[in-house]
């Protein structure tokens, strides 16, 4: 397939360079879309209908019989030799059971070994005598090692997990997920799956993928490549909202009162207040003629259009119109015939000009935000009713900037800035957003996602337990409200398949001091997995425990509180173990990842050291965060977990 297309001559079918150059790009995509993996398969199950389908089952009628993957794949006749896993017809390889086989025969799964099929495993999911039973050829899968960036799950996606998977365009999901549960693989496979039922339409509306980190980013890239989706965004909500260059950081109270949806209703007070009511009529010379709206015209104009609750920008730009309209209409009742292009030269007469400059002026965002945030009178005007004095004072700059380059912006002002300036000219809106790790969002940060997508919609993934922000979302619906999303529907995957029995076991005793109200993650994997606490002297226990778990096959993942890297970094180098940072693809050669506890969200490695909870929990600015970064710190472990520890344990684990 990927032959016939490089093969393509395109020098007689193009009109102009210009198609020319477009078809190429498109070429070009195509040829990188069916490129090989060579570890991963073409097909990977095979569906056995009893009956053809769609078609009558009438007793005798032939079935037919379909090999399922990541791709479709035909023949040189562009006969299907492999249907693609989003099809229709690959539905009941997800969803059929010897409850219910969705007229399916035989179910087959194929092992694989470096892209070499090595096993096969049949269900005859329509024979009465045979009973049901767990697919050992799933639980290998599951179980594979983790080496190199995240994959796909195409081969073990689970009957509830499809069914969020193939959910509608049209609405949006919100997935609460323990560790392991495989909410970010979810997500991703929707996207996958929409671009497969409605791809022309996002394809002019675009998709996004925003996660919480760049590392995290790194990790799933390659993920979507895999299933041939190659024109999807990644980004994180810092690169949304990249309107100024971030350089200063805010304590965490200021942080979470520049977070609080309020300041919405801050700034939309203050951007509104630029705007002043007329005292002067405008006089509009035309020739010898001399035409004069009155103040109390233009005032009723501006009433009209601040009453109509459009964007500031768009109604500066219609006032200028209304303005030229009244003049047109005293030129008809005085004789004259004037035309759509007298209209338009009225409108960018000097004097009216002049008028909606000092009656609706310009206004820039940053300036905006940047005299909200240091001028205590201004502040005090807009916020009045709001913010109270104290939150008020918590939010001024001690040092007020001299200009907007010279300010010091930190990551929740430029979201104050992107919220302005949408009050100023509405955010472009896409077809689909997934936000990852949502948990950890503020609402400023929600309603930064939700202009994204007002006119579209999103998939929100997240664990309310692994919110490790002060401002950490407290519950789904009040997220939902602020992303502008209050009727999505929120769906519960608790059926963990990445992190062993052993260890979600005691990770889950922190659940009710974190988050009392949430299921705990049952794990359905057969291997109870290792696990083991270790009290240890100083850092070199700690490397000495790196080096027991890098004798397994897979990753490894040296999981500290932020402030202990520096040592166990210095530790490593003087044993000679070398080391990678998140993000960095593990190779054959280097398979340790040193993890500050700060990035560990989102990360899985085969086998997990974790250094010193206490100083994970102790890390935080209060101990409720504290335990829900060490949550996520205890829940990264796919085949063990190895907690090495001098202090005493948190007493909640104990």
């Amino acid at each position: 397939m990927r032959e016939d297309v490089e093969s393509l001559d395109i020098s007689d079918v193009t009109a102009n360079w210009v198609n020319a150059q477009i078809l190429e790009r498109q070429i070009g995509e195509r040829i990188k879309a069916l490129a090989d993996l060579s570890d991963t398969p073409l097909f990977f199950g095979r569906l056995d209908y009893l009956h053809a389908p769609g078609a009558d089952r009438a007793e005798g009628a032939e079935g037919e019989k379909f090999y399922i993957g990541r791709r479709h794949v035909h023949d040189g006749d562009g006969d299907p030799m492999v249907i693609d896993w989003r099809a229709p017809v690959s539905q009941p390889f997800y969803r059929a059971s010897k409850k219910d086989p969705l007229d399916v025969g035989l179910r087959r799964r194929f092992g694989y070994t470096r892209g070499d099929i090595t096993a096969y495993e049949d269900e005859h999911l329509s024979d009465p005598t045979e009973a049901a039973a767990t697919s050992k050829l799933l639980q290998q899968e599951i179980e594979r090692p983790r080496v190199g960036p995240m994959r796909d799950i195409v081969a073990t996606i689970q009957p509830e997990q499809d069914e969020i998977v193939r959910s509608g365009l049209g609405g949006t999901v919100c997935v609460q997920g323990g560790p392991g549960t495989g909410k970010t693989a979810v997500g991703l496979h929707r996207v996958a799956y929409l671009l497969y039922a409605h791809r022309e339409r996002l394809a002019r509306t675009g998709t996004l993928v925003i996660g919480p980190n760049k590392s995290f980013l790194h990790y799933i890239e390659q993920v979507l490549p895999a299933l041939g989706e190659l024109t999807v965004r990644q980004g994180t909500v810092d690169d949304l909202v990249a309107h100024v260059e971030v350089r200063g950081a805010d304590d965490a109270a200021a942080a979470l009162v520049k977070g609080d949806a309020r300041m919405a209703q801050v700034l939309r007070r203050a951007v509104y207040a630029q705007v002043r009511m007329p005292a002067e009529p405008v006089v509009v010379v035309r020739g010898s003629r001399r035409w004069r709206v009155a103040a109390y015209e233009l005032e009723e104009m501006v009433r009209e259009l601040l009453g109509r609750d459009i964007r500031y920008g768009a109604a500066r730009e219609a006032l200028p119109q209304r303005i030229a309209h009244a003049v047109l209409v005293q030129m008809e009742r005085s004789g004259e015939a004037p035309d759509d292009r007298v209209q338009d030269a009225v409108a960018r007469n000097s004097a009216v000009k002049a008028a909606v400059k000092e009656v609706w002026p310009v206004v820039d965002p940053a300036k905006l935000v940047l005299r909200l945030l240091t001028d205590a009178e201004f502040l005090a005007e807009h916020a009045d009713g709001v913010l109270s004095e104290q939150e008020q004072k918590t939010i001024l700059a001690a040092k007020p900037a001299r200009s907007v380059k010279a300010a010091r912006w930190s990551a929740a002002d430029a979201v104050l800035i992107d919220e302005a300036r949408d009050l100023v000219e509405r955010t472009h809106s896409l077809g689909h957003v997934v936000l990852d790790e949502a948990q950890d969002l503020s609402p400023m940060q929600y309603r930064a996602v939700g202009r994204r997508c007002t006119t579209g919609s999103a998939t929100v993934l997240g664990d309310l337990a692994q919110g490790t922000t002060p401002w950490a979302t407290r519950s789904w619906e009040e997220a939902l409200g602020h992303l502008g999303k209050a009727d999505a529907v929120v769906e519960e995957l608790t059926a963990g398949f990445r992190v062993p029995t052993d260890v979600i076991v005691y990770a889950s005793r922190l659940l009710p001091h974190i988050a009392p109200g949430l299921t705990p993650v049952a794990s359905v994997r057969e291997n109870p997995g290792f696990f083991d606490l270790r009290e240890v002297a100083d850092t070199a226990d700690v490397v000495e425990a790196c080096e027991e778990l890098l004798r397994n096959e897979g990753s490894t993942g040296l999981i500290a509180a932020d402030a202990r890297i520096p040592a166990l970094a210095e530790a490593l180098a003087a044993a000679g173990v070398r080391w990678l940072s998140p993000g960095e693809e593990t190779t054959a050669e280097t398979r340790l990842t040193l993890v500050p506890a700060s990035l560990a969200k989102g990360l899985e490695y085969d086998y997990v050291v974790l250094d010193e909870p206490q100083a994970v929990v102790d890390g935080e600015p209060d101990e409720r965060t504290g335990l829900r970064r060490l949550y996520v710190a205890l829940t990264r472990a796919v085949s063990g977990l190895l907690v090495t520890h001098t202090a005493p344990l948190p007493r909640q684990l104990t």
